[in-house]
């Protein structure tokens, strides 16, 4: 089956193989523990990751968030633009807009394909945004190693 037939199904996540090695070995981390790695968003982004798609980077669809990814997200409830690269929680700034993977919003926006929207639950708020633009992805450019 072709990626693009695997992407038409909006609920299977297609990940890199770097992406997938390095997500599931943090996911597993005491790092994760220590910040409370039983949290719901973080159960459901494991979950996700357990039933995707692995992919070769060269073989990843242009318009998919993977690590590493500068994208434009629309508030739909605000009407704001703001850019976020999304990287691991190491690199995370969020003043320098670098969001974590482990937030609420970053497991819910990876692997989104522009134009799709997300509803984020953060501290009883619902957050909907929108993908405008991915200005950055590190496999369109041969950086499979980022």
């Amino acid at each position: 089956m072709s990626l693009e037939r695997i992407m038409m199904n909006s609920a299977t996540l297609a990940v890199t193989r770097p992406d997938a090695l390095r997500l599931k070995t943090l996911l597993d981390s005491e790092f994760v523990i220590a910040i409370g790695g039983e949290r719901t968003h973080l159960s459901e982004f494991k979950q996700r990751l357990e039933r995707a798609t692995v992919v070769e980077s060269q073989d990843m669809m242009p318009d998919v968030i993977t690590m590493n990814s500068t994208i434009r997200l629309l508030d739909l409830d605000l009407n704001e633009v703001d850019t976020y690269t999304l990287v691991y929680p190491e690199e995370a700034c969020i003043a320098e807009g670098k969001l974590s993977i482990l937030s609420p919003l970053g497991t819910m926006i990876f692997g989104c394909r522009v134009g799709e929207s997300v509803t984020c639950h953060v501290l009883g708020h619902q957050n909907r945004k929108r993908v405008e633009k991915i200005t950055f992805q590190p496999e369109r450019i041969g950086a499979f190693n980022l």
